[in-house]
């Protein structure tokens, strides 16, 4: 069985969202799949980092091409259980073919789930199992999936495909983003602070409101830079900054943001 993970603050706030209230009520909830980072995330190049174990000892190893940490990453290394959950699900699911994925899915998923996250942490891996999640969607109608991936190959091959409860968003700083502009996705970019947000003309998106929200599917927006970053790279100074001037972009050390 596939281990879903319970809304956190963030992903909370989505059941005060008057669009989404049709897929929380009654006692429905909001869950998360996760999946190992940096393993699963085929195309990651800006916030490519892995969790590295060493005689029992885990440590982050960022990317040659890193320019900002992986925050889910960071949570791998100082919570000892997200890091098993992550990676059991990632063994689990990659042994599966098409079917497979479908059946661990669907007998795995919380009966009280009305909104679910895909991917707190990791992407779709492989064709497979980005088909695997649209199947569940069109099982699932009374249910909302929404997921954030630079897995935009995998996208494409199904853009006129995907059910209107599933809503993607092409994340910027993969190996792949030539292929946002050229396609016609909808995208969130990474900011390191509000005037950056604002000359691009994007909303950041604090709750994931926009993320979620299917009647919002294409509309691009931002979101703030966060997490643990390696001191003294553009990222750390800009959350110094952040922090200095008061502005939000944390939800406390075991939250799960973006």
């Amino acid at each position: 069985m596939l281990k879903f993970s319970p809304a956190n603050v963030k992903i909370q706030a989505l059941k005060a969202v008057p669009v989404l209230a049709k897929f929380l009520e009654g006692k429905r909830k909001v869950y998360s799949l996760d999946l190992i980072s940096g393993y699963s995330c085929p195309h990651a190049h800006e916030c490519l980092s892995k969790v590295i174990v060493t005689n029992g000892k885990k440590s982050i190893k960022d990317g040659a091409n890193t320019q900002f940490r992986c925050f889910s990453a960071s949570q791998e290394v100082i919570f000892p259980a997200v890091y098993n959950n992550r990676k059991h699900n990632f063994d689990t699911l990659k042994k599966a073919d098409f079917a497979g994925m479908v059946k661990l899915l669907s007998d795995s998923m919380p009966q009280n789930l009305g909104v679910c996250r895909i991917h707190v942490a990791g992407d779709f891996f492989n064709q497979n199992y980005l088909d695997a999640w649209i199947e569940i969607a069109r099982q699932n109608p009374t249910r909302l999936f929404y997921a954030y991936t630079k897995s935009l190959n995998f996208w494409i091959k199904r853009k006129n495909s995907i059910p209107e409860n599933f809503v993607l968003t092409a994340s910027h700083g993969g190996r792949l983003d030539d292929m946002i502009a050229s396609e016609g996705l909808r995208s969130a970019k990474v900011v390191y602070s509000e005037d950056e947000a604002a000359s691009a003309g994007l909303e950041i998106d604090h709750t994931d409101e926009h993320a979620a929200n299917p009647e919002t599917a294409q509309k691009s927006f931002a979101l703030m830079i966060h997490g643990i970053q390696p001191k003294g790279g553009k990222a750390s100074s800009a959350i110094k900054l952040l922090k200095k001037n008061g502005v939000k972009f944390s939800y406390g050390p075991k939250s799960k943001e973006v």
